[in-house]
Order: structure tokens, then C-alpha cells, then sequence
């Protein structure tokens, strides 16, 4: 039995038809959220640092939601950074996005580049856990 079930939020059908990737995947209640980056709806790279962090959270909040999801799903975090000086700025950006209890687990890593075009500085990838129907 194949439950996948691939998640393409309105506004994101060009990421899976033309660079060929599910921006997520539904497995029974854990959805599988691709990296997301600070990109906004006409797929242009967000130049200021916070505001990049700030897009790259939206289209996060962007795919959960179409999987029928929230930010407080959230139970894994992986970040990508082409400078881990950013870090504290992040952090002050994630925590107005995670602010539920308990927090997620979060790895962050360091990259060379991301989005496969410079000026990219940041790449969020998470996996969540709806909770079980009654």
C-alpha cells in the first residue's frame, strides 16, 4: 500500500512540475516538508537577511497548511545557513514562529550555497506530526 501523497500548495505547482521535487510529502500523519527557502510567490530571491528568514518561515507555514498542518506540528527542524553568524538572527525569526511547547528538535548546518543561486542564506526543512483522528 503507497500512502504518499504529495503536497503543491497554490502558488508552488512550478517546483514540482519544472525543478521536479514535492514541496512535501504526506505519509499518514507526518508530512515531510522540503527545504524552503526565503523565495516569494513570483520565485525571486528576498535580498534583507530578516526578511529572507521571514519568506523562507512563511513558505514553510505555506506548505504545512496545505498538508493540513501548522507550525506547531513541527517535531523535527533542520536549517541550512551559508553563515552561521546569522544564527542569533534566526533564532530571533524561528521564535516567533515556534513558540509552542514542547519545541522541536532542531540540527543546524552550515552550506556553501543554497537554492542553487547565490544570495540565498538560509533553507528550512521540517517533518511534522498531525495528531491522530478519533
Amino acid at each position: 500500500m503507497n500512502d504518499r501523497q504529495a503536497v503543491i500548495p497554490a502558488g508552488m505547482e512550478a517546483v514540482y512540475e519544472k525543478i521536479r521535487y514535492a514541496p512535501a510529502v504526506r505519509v499518514g500523519n507526518t508530512i515531510y516538508v522540503s527545504g524552503q527557502i526565503g523565495r516569494n510567490a513570483a520565485m525571486q530571491l528576498v535580498e534583507d537577511r530578516e526578511e529572507q528568514i521571514v519568506q523562507a518561515f512563511e513558505n514553510l507555514k505555506l506548505v504545512l497548511g496545505a498538508a493540513g498542518a501548522s507550525l506547531s506540528d513541527v517535531v523535527d527542524l533542520t536549517t541550512f545557513h551559508t553563515d552561521m553568524r546569522d544564527l542569533p538572527l534566526f533564532m530571533k525569526v524561528r521564535d516567533r514562529y515556534l513558540d509552542t511547547d514542547p519545541l522541536p528538535a532542531w540540527t543546524a548546518v552550515g552550506a556553501h550555497m543554497l537554492g542553487g543561486t547565490p544570495g540565498y542564506i538560509v533553507e528550512i526543512k521540517a517533518v511534522a506530526v498531525l495528531p491522530e483522528s478519533e
